[in-house]
């Protein structure tokens, strides 16, 4: 791999740590289990299951170990966890507008008053 790989949790440097993770391989600096979905090039929020590998079993929590035999350790990990917990913690905030970047409405009370002529 061209990049080095870090820690999907804390982005420490997994040097270290003998190739290919094994499935008890844990973080030196957090703890944090390596052998899940999170730090796999397969994972993608935006497919079924998570997971790009149509055979790969569902594996339910993507933060602990698992015995997937499709993991292959992706570098980014850390990088896009960092991103996609930046913009809000609810992903249908940027669809739909709320959120932090959302626009201030006005008080409720006061549009049923326009709307039904009471001023």
């Amino acid at each position: 791999m061209s990049a080095e790989l870090v820690c999907w949790k804390c982005g420490a440097s997994l040097k270290a740590l003998p190739l290919p993770l094994g499935r008890r391989a844990e973080c030196l600096a957090c703890g944090a289990e390596l052998h899940v979905c999170r730090l796999c090039r397969h994972y993608d929020t935006g497919k079924a299951k998570q997971c790009r590998e149509l055979a790969a079993d569902e594996v339910k929590n993507k933060t602990k170990a698992n015995f997937c035999d499709w993991f292959q350790p992706r570098s980014n990990a850390y990088a896009s966890t960092a991103s996609t917990g930046s913009a809000s913690s609810n992903p249908l905030d940027s669809l739909f507008g709320g959120g932090a970047t959302a626009k201030p409405q006005a008080d409720s009370r006061s549009e049923l008053d326009k709307l039904f002529g009471n001023d």
